[in-house]
Order: structure tokens, then C-alpha cells, then sequence
């Protein structure tokens, strides 16, 4: 481990990480030797193994918190998050780090960075906020190269963006701007790039030309830069040179569909149609390719301009096919201007690109990362790598020939490109590796520069091991139980419970995580199952039950079979028949009656099959679930309700009378007419495009107010005890405060196509959803054990799987050799989701949906609670269930009789008990005050404003610095990150510790 230090301090990564790995093959508990996660995190992080590096940091974050390097670990936490489109996480960890900076002249290139994300994420007021604090400071406290990338990316967000005033005060203020960036560094190539765009914009083509070639002298010449001049060439009649700039443009990324679209449109306006096709073919693959990222980083507007411009490709494709399909060879080859598309590969290209190209190459020799072949022949259909070039909605389409300006976003993409010092640490690899490997590397990929790095030293040292990578795994596994804090007493635990019941606890003076770290690795996810299933066993058969009397509804029968981990999903029908339930205090009419005016969060989402999810443009089965957010309320989601119900009708009334008259004349068509209808998902498809109509869907309404719903809940008090909202058996009964949709009730309002996305229940509890009708629901379900292969591929689709919105793909599932429940929900049904079950539904037709949350007090649900409450700590998740405190309070209320449950129920106490005492005596020994708080009745739990995690019974409090009347609180580590000597906090304890004392020992079997 040692040696892998070293290396990495002489920057021999290779070497480095040769030493690393043999180390993680000696040590088994290598996760408790915190310079080693960060050191391999580094090397990771070096050669773009951006999963990798997210794991080890995270295992470290999760270990030791207050580890001396950790800021340096949200730094590059938030620029991986920024490199892999994770804009939320990225935020967050910047945000962390700038409340956490304590040198001033730290803090302004981190903030430019949050101004960079906001900015990528369409926020421009936020992010204009951000610069506008930087360059309001004098010079001397902002370096040079701080101020310049910020007045460049405040001249580029006023020349783009129109609500930032009218066009000729934009256009002025981001002259300026740029202008300004260029005085202070004349070396910066992405804003002689930026500038040149301007000036294009406004018809200065001379002064666009000069900002071209300076961009280009200052050694950052890129893609963008030859598309943009190839499309001055082309506006000024100069189709040779236009052409060479578009092969350069190509020849430096392959992926850049703008110069493909403007290549085409060269040939095309050249009467080469052979030609334009193959760019146009080229320019629609590079566009496929971006879908899901730009799906991921772009505003809703961006995408419907994408769309159009999807259209306008794939109607100039399918004319280029038919004229080239109807005319000769020999006729397509006469009276040529440009030379042909294969010729023109090859074409000499100016020395400036010359010598970029040798650039280029030797940084890859240095990396030992072979350089890209040349094209022979038709330039290929592209490999699928993510291109860092993104399209603006404010040029001009590409119908009738005319020129598609790609308006880049330069440093906005938060893709892998970055231009300057400021936008990566000095030792990561952007400034000298090929930008695309930021984007593209992969495990295999690694072990191909490993591999050449091998071949071109002729093997390494005897000393060193083969260098193959491995990423550390976790060794936690479901038979060790839980892990961290609340993990399963052991033989080695049982020793501790002695001070304890000696009303003393010692304190050894070393971190409050320390204990929990000497048997628990961090958690992980499940292994994947090798098993290959038979085709039958991949589509279970939903277990179902059907009811006919009281006596079977209240049967300990019943609540077995639910609460077998054997048993994923169950469906129950006749419970509504049974117990003599009024579902119809549930229905739309009677909402309305009750609470018009009741908040309802509605998403508005594309109404597709079942099966099926397509991205934006309707070209791409993807696992992004898109929608978007707004509120109404119950009366206005109730008429829009009623309103497409009788849209729907009347679409019925008229497709009967057509099929009427259409069997006399042509029953074969009007049956395909009919079939074709008759599913109100179905999609209209224009050049393989499919197309949705958009639906709203009325999602979280809250049931919780008993003066309000007091018949409504008085009604499900009918249910069995398993069941009910409120009940002994309960665990989330005891949480002491309400917790939304989980120990309350939430109504969901319907109409077809309505979709829950996919997602295990808050902290793995069991969940209740009876639907209401008059329609049907499709349910598709996975068992627990699988969650890690669903989530490893929300990964694979750049999706985080805890805080993301995604629709699995079923081919993929399968694929995968994963099992779904499918099945469907008739009116009355209740639907019993056990512990962990993956699940997403849809709706069939119009309904009325009510669900909760259910936590049977068994040793399997606790643990499940356990390690979903674990893993959310190691992903920086926020759980809203507070495991610790639900665990004092039900060993205060709840007779526990299963050994297994009091068992680890008895260690989270211990080790809370002990954390608690530690801090005390620590604090204690610091001089610093503590001051009783005490809890009152209903108060909700605290969570930490940085971290997230839950916090108990000493909370520490500082007053915010934006707004004095606000309050934040914080844990012990992100208090001392804030400030080392908690000074500006005030330490509030919530319980005496005789009392939590007198609680523990009161606690038995």
C-alpha cells in the first residue's frame, strides 16, 4: 500500500495502481485503511474509471467521514457527478464544499463551478448569480483565470439567452463580457471560439474568421471551431474550403453531428446526393447516440427542437434514398464540384489541424492510448461513444438546405471537455488525454491502456504485480445481516453491553463511527445470480387470493402467506366484498365533495404502452422516465379527469359508426383500422418515429388530515390488523411523527397511461395499494433479491437508481435473466408488496389509487429496513424513515418476543448509546456547553443539513447565513468541517443519558 503511495506522489499511476491492487488481494479488510480508498480512488480517477473512483469514495465518505482529505473527495465526487450528467449529485457535493471552504480564495473557482452546473441545467438566473458574485469582487482576490472563464460564460449566457433582456443590450453586455475575458487571458481558446460565434451571429464575418484562427493558434482547436468556419466558407460561396473545414471538423470527432448535418447539406447543395446521404446517415447515428444524455442534461424545449430537427433528418434521408435508389451511377457522378466523400477523407489539411493532430497523438503515445485509423472508403456508421457537442434551439433547421449552425455550448456541457486550468484539479487526465476517454472508458477500456501500457515497456517490474484492475468489493453480505451502525450483534459486540449496564461508558477518545467499523464492511449490493432461468420461470404467475367471507380477511393464514419473503407481491381479491368496504368514499365525485381544494402534484408524462418507453424524440426504447412537475388541485385533476373520459367516449362512438360502415366495403381493412385503435396508447409512427399524446397524472395527494378524511379512514380501520394504517404490529405506527405516503394515507386520480415509475418502497417496507377503479392498473413486479441487477443497469442507462425516474425495459430484463410479475389490478383488488419488492405500474383505464406503508415487526422486515438504511447512507440518500430513533421508541412500546429482532434492535441501541456518550465526554472535554432541548410530542426527526443522515439526540445548531431567522442542524463531522472549533454552534441535547440508559436495560426478551 505503501509503495502505491509513492507512485502515486512521483505520478506513475500505472505503477501505482500495480501496488494498489496487490494490496487489495492481501488485505481482506482493505476498507478500514482510509489512504488506501483515497489513494486508488485518485488512480481511478486518472484514468477516467469514473464508477470505480464513485465506489472507493464513497465506501471513504461512508467510513470516515472526517477524513483530512475529504474535501478534496466532494471536489472530485462533484466533477465526476458533473462528467457523468449527474447534475443533482453534483450540485450537492459542490454546495457541500463551499460551505465547508474556509480559505476565501478557495471558494471562487468552486463557485464557478456551481454556476457551471446551473448553468448546464438551465437555470440561468441561478447560475448568472453565481458569476456575477465572482467578478464583483475586487482582482485581487479572484485569480486571473477564475475571472476570465467567468466573464466568458457570462458573455455566452447573454448572447443565448433571450429572458436576459432584448437583443441589442444581450448583444452589447456579452461583447463586453467576452471582450473583457479576453484582456485578461488572450491564451484561452474556448473564448476566441465563443467570441468568433459572436461575431458570426451579428454578420461580422472578418472579425468571426480572426477569433477562429486565434482559437486555433492558442492550441484548443476542436470540432466546433472547423464546423463554425466550414459554415463561414459555405455562407461565403467558398464550398472547397467549407469542405475541408467539415472533414477536419469529422476527422477530430467523429461524433459531432452538427458538422455531419452541415456536411450533408454542402453536398446536397452541390447536387451530390450520394454523398449527402452518407453524412446524413452518419449525422441521424450521432444523434441517436446523444439521445439519452441530452434527454438527461437538456431543457423540455431543447428536446421538442430536437425533435423537429429528428423530422427534418429522417424526411431528408428518405428523399436522398429514393433519388439515389432511381438514378444511375453513372448519372450521380457527373459534373462533380466536391471531390467525393472518400476522396475528400483524405484530402491534405491545413497545418494548423497538423499540428494539433501531432499534438494530439503524442499525448496519446505518452498515455500509451492508440491513436484513432484513418478512414478507408464511405466514412463508417460511428461508434457509440457520448459526444461532448450539444445543439442550441436558436439555429436555424436544416430544411431547404440551409446551414445548421451547431450553437455549442462550449464549457456548458458538463460533458468531458474541459478548456481550462479551473475545470479540473491539476493532476486528472483532461489536460493531457484525448478528451473522449473522459466520457468512454469503461473497465475494458482501462485494461487496454494497462495492456499497451505493458507492451510498450516490455512488462513491469518483478516486484509488481499484474496490473489488472479490480475494483475493491464490499465483503457485507445478506447472511452477515445488517451492516454500519445498526448491523447484528456478534460475540464481539456482546463484550460491549457490559459498561453499559454499569451505568458508565468509557471513551477511548476515537471517532463516534469507529466501533461500528471492527467487524461491518460498507455495505453493498446483492451478488448477481449466474442461474440461468427457463423462459417460463422469466414471467411468474402473480400469486393470487380470492376472499369470500370476514373470517378468511382476518385469518392468520392470510397475513403468513403476505408476509412470506417467498411471496414478492400478492394479489387479494373479494377484500372489499368481504369486509363490506365503501370504496366509494375513494372516488372522484366524493373527493370533490369532501376537499376540492386539496393539493395535487401532477406529472405530465407521454402516454405509451405498457411495455414499452421511448425516449423524447420517440426513436430510442430507453429506461429514462420523463415528466415534469406542477400542482392543481383535487376539482381542477377531477375535471380534467371527466374531461378525457369523455374525449375517450366520444373516439369510441366515432370508431363504432366508421366500423359500421366500413364492413360492407372492406372488412379486412376496417379490422386493421379497428386493431390498430383500439389500444389508447397506441402511437402514430412518421419514418420510425413514434409520437405520444401527453397525459397528466395526479400523484401525492395527502389523506393525512383526520377533520378533513375522517370518513375515509374511519373506513380503513375495517381492514385486517396487517393491513391498517395504524396498528401494534406496526412499526411505522411507532415513528412518534408523521411521515407522508408511508405511515399516511395518499390518494393517486388516474387516466390511462399513468405511470408510477420503478422504485422499491422507502427504506424496503411493505406497501398497500387497493385500487379504487372503475379502471384497471398493470403492475410489473421483481423480487427483492434482484434490486442490484436493476440497479446496476439504471447505471448502465446513466440513471441513479435511488433518486432517478426509470421505466424498465422488459427485453432487457430478460436478457438479464431477471423474473417479472405481471399482472393486473381489477377495481376492489389490494395489492401486498412484500419487503424490497421491485415494482412499476401503470394505468389501464381510469381509476382512483390509495396506498401507504406497512412495517410487520418481524426480524426480516427490521433487517431489510436495516440495510436499505445503510446502503442510502453509503449513496449519500436521505432516509426517511429514522431507523434509530423507531428503534428506542418501539423498544419503549413493542413487546419484542423474536430473539433475532431483540438482538439487533439491542446493538442499534448500544451503539447509539455509545456514539452518544462519546460525543458527550469528547465535548465535554473541549469545554464546550451542551444545552438540554429535550422532545416534544409529534416533533420530527432531524436530519443533518449537509449529509442527510438522521441524527440522535444531540443536534448541532448554527444560524443559516443567508436568512438569521433560520436554523440549520448539522452532525459532528459536517459541524467540524464547517468549523474545527464548533465555534457559531450551539449543542442542543435531546435525552439524558440516565434515561436512554434506564430504556436499554429495561429492554429484554
Amino acid at each position: 500500500c505503501k509503495l502505491g503511495h509513492l507512485h502515486l506522489l512521483s505520478e506513475d499511476y500505472h505503477k501505482s495502481l500495480s501496488a494498489y491492487n496487490k494490496y487489495h488481494l492481501l488485505e481482506s479488510e482493505y476498507w478500514k485503511d482510509y489512504p488506501f480508498l483515497f489513494g486508488l480512488g485518485i488512480v481511478y480517477y486518472h484514468f477516467s474509471a469514473y464508477s470505480w473512483t464513485v465506489k472507493l469514495f464513497q465506501q471513504l465518505l461512508y467510513n470516515e467521514p472526517s477524513f483530512c482529505k475529504i474535501n478534496e473527495v466532494h471536489c472530485r465526487l462533484g466533477l465526476v457527478f458533473k462528467v457523468t450528467s449527474n447534475l443533482e449529485s453534483a450540485v450537492k457535493r459542490i454546495l457541500h464544499l463551499i460551505q465547508v471552504t474556509l480559505k476565501k480564495s478557495s471558494i471562487f473557482p468552486v463557485r464557478f463551478h456551481l454556476g457551471h452546473l446551473y448553468e448546464i441545467q438551465g437555470k440561468y438566473v441561478a447560475a448568472r448569480g453565481e458569476y456575477e458574485q465572482i467578478i464583483a469582487l475586487p482582482a485581487t482576490q479572484v485569480k486571473s483565470f477564475v475571472q476570465a472563464n467567468t466573464l466568458r460564460q457570462l458573455g455566452w449566457i447573454h448572447h443565448t439567452v433571450e429572458s436576459f433582456g432584448d437583443a441589442a443590450s444581450r448583444s452589447a453586455t456579452a461583447l463586453q463580457f467576452l471582450q473583457r475575458s479576453i484582456e485578461i487571458d488572450r491564451n484561452n481558446g474556448q473564448t476566441w471560439y465563443f467570441l468568433g460565434r459572436y461575431y458570426s451571429s451579428m454578420g461580422k464575418v472578418h472579425d468571426a474568421f480572426v477569433s477562429y484562427r486565434q482559437s486555433i493558434d492558442k492550441s484548443e482547436a476542436s470540432a466546433d471551431t472547423w464546423c463554425s468556419i466550414g459554415v463561414l466558407y459555405q455562407e461565403q460561396n467558398q464550398p472547397m474550403d467549407a469542405l475541408q473545414a467539415y472533414i477536419c471538423a469529422v476527422q477530430l470527432d467523429r461524433n459531432h453531428e452538427a458538422a455531419w448535418r452541415d456536411l450533408a447539406i454542402l453536398y446536397e447543395a452541390c447536387q451530390q446526393p450520394r454523398d449527402a446521404l452518407v453524412c446524413y446517415l452518419n449525422a441521424k447515428h450521432c444523434a441517436q447516440v446523444k439521445n439519452e444524455v441530452r434527454s438527461l442534461r437538456l431543457a423540455v424545449f431543447v428536446q421538442f427542437s430536437q425533435n423537429t430537427k429528428d423530422e427534418d433528418l429522417s424526411r431528408r434521408i428518405k428523399l436522398l434514398q429514393e433519388q439515389v435508389g432511381s438514378s444511375p451511377n453513372e448519372h450521380l457522378n457527373k459534373g462533380h464540384i466536391l471531390p467525393c466523400i472518400e476522396d475528400a477523407w483524405t484530402l491534405p489539411i491545413p497545418a494548423e489541424l497538423t499540428q494539433r493532430q501531432t499534438r494530439e497523438v503524442g499525448a496519446q503515445l505518452r498515455h500509451h492510448v492508440p491513436a484513432s485509423s484513418g478512414v478507408q472508403g464511405y466514412p463508417p456508421v460511428l461508434q457509440t461513444t457520448t459526444s461532448s457537442h450539444k445543439l442550441l434551439p436558436n439555429g436555424p433547421a436544416t430544411e431547404n438546405g440551409k446551414l445548421n449552425y451547431h450553437h455549442h455550448q462550449g464549457a456548458l456541457d458538463g460533458g468531458a471537455r474541459y478548456n481550462s486550468v479551473m475545470d479540473t484539479p491539476q493532476d486528472t487526465p483532461s489536460s493531457d488525454v484525448n478528451p473522449s476517454l473522459h466520457t468512454t472508458t469503461n473497465p475494458y477500456q482501462l485494461q487496454t491502456k494497462l495492456t499497451n501500457h505493458m507492451h510498450h515497456h516490455g512488462g513491469t517490474n518483478g516486484s509488481i504485480v499484474s496490473i489488472k484492475p479490480s475494483p475493491p468489493l464490499s465483503h457485507a453480505s445478506r447472511s452477515s445481516g445488517a451492516d454500519g451502525v445498526l448491523s447484528p450483534t456478534s460475540a464481539s459486540l456482546d463484550q460491549r453491553q457490559s459498561p453499559i449496564k454499569e451505568k458508565k461508558l468509557m471513551c477511548n477518545g476515537s471517532s463516534p463511527k469507529h466501533l461500528h467499523l471492527d467487524k461491518c464492511p460498507p455495505p453493498s449490493k446483492p451478488p448477481s445470480r449466474k442461474q440461468t432461468l427457463p423462459k417460463e420461470e422469466l414471467s411468474p404467475p402473480a400469486p393470487t387470493i380470492y376472499l369470500e367471507s370476514k373470517k378468511e380477511a382476518m385469518s392468520r393464514a392470510l397475513a403468513d402467506f403476505c408476509t412470506n419473503p417467498q411471496n414478492p407481491v400478492t394479489v387479494i381479491r373479494g377484500l372489499a366484498a368481504a369486509l363490506k368496504l365503501d370504496l366509494g368514499l375513494f372516488s372522484t365525485k366524493t373527493l370533490v365533495e369532501s376537499n376540492p381544494q386539496c393539493t395535487v402534484e401532477v406529472r405530465t408524462q407521454a402516454q405509451q404502452p405498457s411495455e414499452e418507453n421511448w425516449d423524447s424524440n420517440g426513436t430510442n426504447k430507453v429506461w429514462l422516465c420523463e415528466s415534469s412537475r406542477s400542482y392543481s388541485s383535487i376539482a381542477k385533476y377531477a375535471q380534467y379527469q371527466a374531461m378525457t373520459f369523455q374525449e375517450s367516449m366520444k373516439v369510441g362512438m366515432n370508431r363504432n359508426t366508421k366500423r359500421n360502415t366500413n364492413q360492407n366495403t372492406s372488412g379486412e381493412k376496417s379490422s386493421r383500422g379497428t386493431s390498430d385503435a383500439s389500444d389508447p396508447c397506441s402511437s402514430k409512427s412518421t419514418s420510425k418515429r413514434k409520437t405520444f399524446k401527453t397525459i397528466k397524472f395526479g400523484t401525492n395527494i395527502d389523506l393525512s388530515d383526520e377533520k378533513k378524511w375522517k370518513l375515509q379512514l374511519q373506513e380503513l380501520s375495517k381492514l385486517p390488523w396487517l393491513f391498517r394504517l395504524v396498528s401494534a404490529g406496526n412499526m411505522l405506527s411507532h415513528v412518534g411523527h408523521s411521515i407522508l405516503g408511508m405511515n399516511t394515507i395518499q390518494l393517486y386520480m388516474k387516466v390511462p397511461g399513468s405511470r408510477t415509475p420503478g422504485h422499491q418502497e422507502n427504506n424496503n417496507y411493505s406497501a398497500i395499494n387497493i385500487n379504487i377503479g372503475p379502471g384497471d392498473c398493470e403492475w410489473f413486479a421483481v423480487p427483492e433479491e434482484y434490486w442490484g441487477e436493476i440497479c446496476n443497469l439504471c447505471e448502465k442507462h446513466n440513471i441513479n437508481y435511488l433518486s432517478g425516474s426509470w421505466w424498465p425495459v422488459l427485453e432487457d430484463l430478460y436478457h438479464a435473466n431477471i423474473p417479472v410479475y405481471r399482472f393486473i389490478q381489477k377495481p376492489g383488488d389490494l395489492v401486498w408488496l412484500n419487503a424490497g419488492t421491485v415494482h412499476w405500474v401503470q394505468a389501464v383505464g381510469w381509476c382512483n389509487n390509495i396506498a401507504w406503508n406497512v412495517g410487520l415487526v418481524s426480524p426480516h422486515q427490521y433487517q431489510m429496513t436495516v440495510e436499505r438504511y445503510e446502503w442510502n447512507k453509503f449513496c449519500g440518500y436521505k432516509s426517511i424513515v429514522p431507523i434509530v430513533q423507531l428503534t428506542w421508541n418501539m423498544a419503549q412500546h413493542v413487546r419484542i418476543t423474536n430473539p433475532k429482532l431483540f438482538n439487533m434492535m439491542k446493538t442499534c441501541m448500544m451503539r447509539s448509546l455509545w456514539q452518544c456518550q462519546q460525543m458527550l465526554d469528547n465535548l465535554k472535554k473541549n469545554n464546550i456547553d451542551v444545552i438540554w432541548h429535550g422532545r416534544t410530542d409529534e416533533e420530527h426527526s432531524h436530519y443533518c443539513e449537509t449529509c442527510e443522515v438522521e441524527l440522535f439526540n444531540l443536534l448541532f445548531v448554527r444560524r443559516s447565513e443567508s436568512n438569521l431567522q433560520t436554523h440549520l442542524v448539522h452532525c459532528l463531522n459536517c459541524a467540524r468541517n464547517l468549523n474545527p472549533d464548533l465555534e457559531n454552534f450551539v449543542v442542543l441535547n435531546q435525552y439524558h443519558t440516565d434515561e436512554l440508559m434506564r430504556i436499554y436495560d429495561s429492554f429484554t426478551l
